[in-house]
Order: C-alpha cells, then structure tokens, then sequence
C-alpha cells in the first residue's frame, strides 16, 4: 500500500518577512530625548535623530498638526529608516500612512483626490461608547453535545461569579462556539460584550493559580472581579477618517475597505463627516488623534500636487507632514523652474528641514552587525571588516545586499559561519554601481546607445563613475 502522505501545513502567523527596515523598532532616544549610539535599530544620525525627536514630542503633546517636516540627505542615509522610527514610536494607536511621490500618478483617480485621501487615513478620530458587558470568573463550563451529529443543536451552561455574587446562564450554539475558541475553562476570569457577543479572555483567577504545576510565560493572573456581573463600561474605538469617508459613501459599506474598491469620494460626504466629527468633539463622544503622512520621494510631486498640499496644510484636520528627498537642486516637476529638493520656496518655506549625512566606517559595521542579526547569518569578525570595507568604498545598501548573497555561497561549501572567501566570492559574481558604469564605458560600443560614444566626454564619464 502506498504511503499516505498529508499535505504540509505552516502557521501563517509565525512567517515574519525580512525587509529593509524590518530592524528598526523606533527612533533610540532615551527619556530625555537623548540618542543613544545603537538603540532600536538605529545607528548615527545623532543630530536627525535627536530633532525627529522633538519632533515625536511635540506630536504626542498635540502640538503640531498642520505643520510639516522635510528629510534631506544623501541615497543610503536613512531617510526611511527615521520615518519608520518615527512611526514605531509613536504607538499602535497613532495613524502612520505612508505613500511614494510616484504612487499618486499611478492610481484611478485625480491626483488631489489621491492625495486627500493620504490625507484622511492619517488622521485618526478616537470614539467613546458606553457598552454593557458580563465580567466574571468562570466557575464551571457543560456543554452537552448530541450523541449523533446534526441532529440537535449544542447547549449548554456557563456559571459566573464575582467575589459578590454567582450566576448561570445558559449558552446558545454561537457561544459554544465562541467558548471553544477562545479555549475557556474554569478558572479563567473573562468578560462579554453583550451587544456583539464578544469574548475577552482577560486572565487566570490568582485562586486557581497553584492548580498546574508547571504553565507558559503568557499565563496571566488577574484578580476575581467584585461588584456585579453586569457592568456599563467605556469603550474606545480608534478609527481614521478615510475609513469613514468610505464605509460612508458606498453601499457596501466597511467592505469597501477590503475590497480596494475605495473611488472618489464626493466633497458634500466629507463636509458631512467633518460636522459630525465636530459635534462629537463638542459633545465629548470623540477626539481627533493627527496622525502623520510620510510621502518618500516627494520630488516626484508636480506643481499642481505642491499646491495642493499648501493648501491642505491650513486645514484644521491635518495630520503632520514628512515628506523626504534625496535631490539637490533640482527642477520642480510640471514647469521649467529649479529649486532646491525639486520642492516650490512656497511650500520649502513651511517646512522644518532635518538634514541626514553619510555614515562613518564604524557606524556601517555596526549597521551591519545588526543587519547580520535580523537576516540570522552568521558571520566572523573579518568577513565583517571586509563588508565594511566595501559598504565604505560603494554604499551601504550594497553592502547589506551581500550577507544573504555570501550566506548562500557558504551553504554551498558547506560551511557553518561566512568567511572573507564568501564575501570575495559574491562581490565577484555581482557588480556595484562604480564598477557596472566603467564596464559600461569600456563596452558602450556593443550596447544599444541613445546617444554615440563621441557625446560622452570623459568629464561625463568621470562624474558617473565618483558617484
């Protein structure tokens, strides 16, 4: 008989994607906004770091919405990587949209359109709602399941209690259900939505904590509830306005926003929107929480999106701005002007402008080191120098191209830690910028050229291998 072979299945929850910032946990200052050397991922940048700071500060205090800020510096300076530690830190609860420049021409809908939405889905509004729920400890759970199945229909019974009082209810088939997957016992303490039906499981009772001997990290011991069973508690929804922007005007409603199917939006829904938003506000129902929209590539804007965003700018509901470039003086895309980033002086005028700068040799070891440690490749103390060395002679991104590239190669010989021979090995077989455009300039003949190879002067062809 034929083996039985069961098809492989993978918990989808523990898959983590490594990407190019997937090391960054926030921006590495310290209570008195003090950048320490290496902290959450971030390396240098001391001074960017330490006004990104101020920054978060000032966000948090509520101090800033409608202002913007500007990350200028070299490729391969962590623009990126301070934005997503400006993000981190500013908690689950903060929207953080983030959007390339090219994104906004790329999308079904007019350009302004697509960036007032950006617009929207960075500005949260925190809801408060009274809620009745049913917290207690669980004393028993019966659950009586028919002898055949599909014959009848589960029951069964829950009792509760508080350190007052003790009562029984009896459990419909959604709430079996919903009891068995969050894997309720006796002995936890839990608490009910009554509305939705929702169940929290909130802890273990401290009374059943000597019951095993041996439990997980994860059990947590909570007091039995006192009081009554039946409790009014306010609950908090965060939400963005974009959110309500589409469960608002679509027929679908919240399903739009799985879909994609988002569209324009008229500008009479919003208007709707923003007075009851502000009604809530006076009533004290909700509070608007400015979330901040990072737009990378901000060059890539034309003059009609800069308008806009001057614009948008005064709004009151605006989230905070940062927007990040690695241009010099450039021309501002839709016209025949140059300014400095490729940004309007109208719109550069607004900006608080942190400036990054090229990492020193030390600093790219460590970033290294650490990139080593988010990708699990082992590497020796030369191999690393040599990577070093070479992240210090092209880029930095090359250079954190190689670990995955020279782990592979040392798989291959069978080796357990990447050695100087991987690293030589890899740095053969794949080219760096410096070194594809001076082949290019000794083969330019054999390729196929807009211009001759007498256009290129060798001032051109100097300027393209220094960069």
């Amino acid at each position: 008989m034929a083996e039985l072979k069961l098809s492989e299945s993978r918990d989808l929850t523990r898959i983590e994607r490594i990407g190019a910032h997937s090391h960054i946990r926030g921006l590495g200052l310290d209570a008195a906004l003090e950048p320490r050397d290496v902290s959450e991922g971030m390396v240098g940048q001391v001074a960017a770091r330490k006004a990104a700071g101020v920054i978060l500060h000032m966000i948090k205090e509520g101090k800033i919405a409608g202002r913007a800020v500007l990350i200028a510096g070299q490729p391969g300076t962590g623009k990126t990587a301070i934005a997503m530690g400006l993000a981190k830190s500013l908690g689950q609860e903060t929207p953080f949209a983030m959007i390339s420049g090219s994104e906004i021409f790329s999308l079904e809908m007019s350009k302004t359109e697509a960036l007032m939405q950006s617009f929207r889905k960075a500005i949260g509004v925190r809801i408060k709602e009274e809620t009745e729920i049913i917290e207690g400890e669980v004393v028993e759970v019966q659950i009586d399941r028919p002898a055949t199945s599909g014959a009848a229909a589960k029951t069964g019974k829950l009792t509760l209690k508080t350190t007052e009082m003790e009562t029984v209810y009896d459990l419909g088939g959604k709430m079996i259900e919903a009891l068995g997957k969050e894997k309720v016992q006796s002995g936890d303490v839990i608490a009910i939505d009554k509305v939705s039906g929702k169940i929290t499981k909130l802890g273990r009772s401290f009374s059943r904590s000597r019951d095993y001997d041996a439990m997980g990290p994860q059990t947590k011991f909570v007091q039995c509830p006192d009081g009554e069973l039946q409790k009014r508690k306010e609950v908090m929804h965060c939400v963005t306005l974009h959110e309500i922007d589409v469960i608002n005007s679509r027929t679908q409603g919240f399903l739009a926003l799985f879909t994609g199917d988002t569209g324009e939006i008229r500008a009479e829904v919003r208007e709707q929107i923003n007075t009851k938003v502000a009604e809530w506000r006076e009533e004290g129902k909700a509070e608007i929480v400015p979330g901040v929209l990072f737009i990378d590539e901000v060059h890539m804007l034309d003059v009609e999106c800069f308008s806009f965003l001057n614009r948008a700018l005064e709004n009151e509901l605006a989230p905070i701005l940062v927007v990040a470039t690695n241009r010099g003086i450039t021309r501002i895309r839709g016209t025949n002007y140059k300014a400095a980033h490729g940004i309007p002086v109208d719109l550069l005028d607004r900006l608080l402008i942190i400036s990054t700068r090229p990492y020193t040799k030390d600093e790219i070891h460590k970033i290294l080191d650490i990139r080593c440690q988010e990708e699990d490749v082992e590497m020796n103390e030369d191999a690393k120098q040599l990577l070093t060395r070479v992240g210090e002679g092209t880029s930095l991104r090359y250079a954190i191209h190689l670990i995955t590239s020279a782990s592979l190669a040392c798989q291959k010989r069978k080796g357990k830690l990447v050695e100087v021979q991987d690293i030589e090995r890899v740095y053969r077989l794949f080219l760096d910028v410096q070194r594809s455009t001076q082949y290019l300039m000794e083969y330019q003949s054999q390729y196929i050229n807009e211009v001759s190879a007498e256009d290129v002067d060798e001032g051109d062809a100097n300027a393209m291998v220094s960069k």
